[in-house]
């Protein structure tokens, strides 16, 4: 059985979605990142030393760490979920783009808009340049129902998670109607249901 380590509504949420997708048996284990602890109190760090989330505990034992590997690493396992075309399918390629350009363009840009010691001047400058990424998003997303012609990917779970925090961070939903639609209909995904409920957010 995999255990897969988060913290509620962080970016492991993406890889919580991608191991609901699959079927496959897992427990998962809530971190507090400030204090770098579990529910119980034992120390994170010991588990993961770079004491970020996601951490996925393979049924060996081995650790694999950073949601990118995680998401992938599940879907080449289980195809059957069909979250990542396989090898030399163009498509794969597609997906794994824009799962790379929501990490690094879009998570990136508005993961310190998040933090309270953000100075308000480089707030406002974050926020526009995270909508100038949203908006990129957006347009792909003009007509259809996921990024890719590969349907439902580890991409489109990931922008989905990115996405839930633009009310947060002060970017409004509204300014990406079809982001807008996006984010709603894969919503009521079984395994955003789930995965939403155990996490404590619906």
């Amino acid at each position: 059985m995999y255990t897969l380590y988060l913290r509620p509504g962080a970016c492991s949420l993406a890889s919580h979605i991608v191991l609901r997708e699959t079927g496959a048996p897992f427990a998962i284990e809530k971190v507090d990142l400030a204090s770098k602890t579990l529910v119980d109190g034992g120390d994170y760090l010991k588990i993961n030393p770079k004491g970020q989330v996601p951490a996925l505990r393979l049924p060996d034992g081995d650790l694999l760490t950073e949601g990118a590997a995680i998401c992938q690493y599940l879907a080449d396992n289980y195809p059957n979920a069909a979250l990542l075309p396989p090898v030399c399918d163009r498509l794969r390629y597609r997906v794994l783009e824009w799962f790379s350009f929501i990490g690094t363009e879009i998570h990136k840009t508005v993961s310190p808009l998040a933090r309270p010691t953000t100075p308000p001047e480089a707030r406002t400058e974050l926020i526009a340049h995270a909508e100038k990424k949203f908006a990129i998003a957006d347009r792909a997303l003009e007509g259809r129902e996921s990024l890719t012609d590969a349907g439902f990917s580890i991409a489109d779970a990931y922008l989905f998670v990115i996405a839930s925090w633009m009310p947060l961070l002060g970017i409004a939903p509204s300014t990406f109607p079809n982001l807008a639609i996006f984010a709603n209909n894969v919503r009521q995904r079984p395994s955003i249901q789930a995965a939403l409920q155990a996490e404590g957010l619906i």
